[in-house]
């Protein structure tokens, strides 16, 4: 297809969306337990997504390289990778597959993606949007199965030139061996222990809310999750105070429900996994601040209380692991310097927060934060724009922005004789 057809594809689906938004929103909540009102935005959302993408079809473009008078024609060309092997998450799985199948489609790739195991309800429904776009038979191609072998046959088949991985570490340890298969190229989205620094000189109020989305958001069952909140000393004592008695205030309940605040994990041994690790942490030192229960007046589902535990120090596995739940790890800092130790004191360096009046001190830590991604004043706000991902532990690699559609293509040099002199004898040097 030309580039100008391919956007247009893309365009077809973005209209495709938009009359199933609200439905699509529905299954993945009823699949996942996130909120509706969480679910429907992100819905409604890819239809920008795929504009977006759309938009950038026929944007990308080569180079011509200035080479001397008399010498060939030097041109640098970007071509489609060919198949893209992608696996995404059950958390906000539809926007995460977006990220992914707009900029492949727009580069001119085709792609499989397996749906999570966990929830796959909502892709098998954007399914439908698809077919509505009426997008070529083999274009985009979703897949069902666990890990084992689904997941693995697909990341090392020899037709995938390109794996694209959203999830955990652990799971990316097991895909990068597959890929030594196919020699494929690669891109993980893992997970994140992101720092919230707070400064004395914050707005508090601001900082509140910030934190408050930035950890109890989605339940916690984010990448981009702020669950390790670094406090200057000078406001640790008031900040701590408002931030228990915000949580308290948080109604969690049946994520269908446009007045909950916060609704179930998504699976039962992901809530196992928390109580197992607070015990714990409570137990060499850690102070519960708020939570750390299953709400009592709610027998069914798989609901836990908005968490916030003090530490001393970063030692303990409930500050150090991601959790993929509402529980908020608190610390103290005295400087500056000791903040942005504290901060890069992880294995994860996927997202984080600075919260301060300064912008010239906000500047030097957003710089110094080892993160894809950094909120100044504010956190979760997002754009298509802007690439976003992760370092360290975190994983490699960007998905957003015009860099996306690149970084599904490969270049090829091109070199053209134009002198119209017939080729040198090979062996006479000049």
């Amino acid at each position: 297809m030309s580039a100008r057809d391919r956007g247009q594809c893309l365009r077809r689906i973005a209209q495709a969306i938009g009359p199933i938004a609200e439905e699509l929103g529905r299954v993945e909540t009823k699949d996942t337990g996130k909120l509706v009102r969480e679910t429907t935005w992100q819905a409604r959302n890819l239809v920008e997504v795929y504009d977006y993408y759309a938009g950038l079809a026929d944007k990308l473009q080569g180079d011509l390289p200035p080479t001397p008078p008399g010498s060939p024609l030097a041109m640098v060309v970007r071509e489609p990778l060919g198949v893209v092997a992608a696996i995404v998450p059950w958390n906000s799985q539809l926007h995460l597959a977006a990220m992914k199948i707009a900029p492949a489609l727009a580069a001119g790739n085709t792609i499989v993606v397996k749906a999570s195991e966990d929830a796959s309800a909502a892709m098998l429904k954007f399914a439908e949007a698809l077919q509505a776009a009426e997008v070529p038979p083999g274009v985009v191609n979703i897949v069902t199965g666990r890990g084992t072998p689904c997941g693995e046959t697909l990341v090392s088949h020899p037709l995938a030139r390109r794996v694209s991985f959203t999830g955990g570490v652990e799971t990316a340890r097991k895909i990068i061996p597959a890929t030594a298969e196919n020699v494929a190229m690669m891109s993980l989205e893992l997970g994140g222990k992101s720092p919230v620094i707070v400064f004395d000189d914050a707005e508090l109020d601001s900082a509140i809310n910030g934190v408050t989305a930035a950890i109890f958001g989605a339940s916690g069952q984010s990448c981009a999750a702020g669950s390790r909140l670094l406090l200057q000393k000078g406001i640790y004592e008031a900040m701590v105070e408002r931030l228990v008695e915000r949580s308290r205030r948080i109604r969690i309940g049946d994520p269908l429900d446009p007045r909950t605040h916060m609704g179930p994990l998504a699976t039962g041994s992901q809530r196992e996994r928390i109580e197992t690790l607070l015990e714990k942490a409570l137990g060499e030192g850690g102070v519960l601040l708020a939570g750390g229960a299953r709400p009592p007046e709610l027998d069914k589902g798989f609901y836990f209380q908005p968490t916030i535990v003090a530490f001393d120090e970063q030692s303990s596995d409930l500050v150090r692991r991601e959790l993929f739940g509402p529980v908020l790890s608190v610390l103290r800092f005295s400087d500056e310097s000791e903040a942005v130790a504290m901060a890069r004191d992880s294995d994860y360096a996927f997202a984080g927060g600075v919260f301060s009046r300064d912008f010239a001190r906000a500047y030097r830590v957003a710089r110094a934060l080892p993160a894809g991604r950094v909120w100044v004043n504010t956190y979760r706000t997002t754009s298509v724009m802007v690439p976003f991902g992760g370092a360290k532990h975190s994983g490699y690699g960007r998905e957003g922005g015009m860099e996306a559609v690149r970084d599904y293509t490969q270049t090829k040099g091109i070199f053209v004789e134009v002198s119209g002199k017939p080729v040198s004898d090979p062996f006479v040097m000049r």
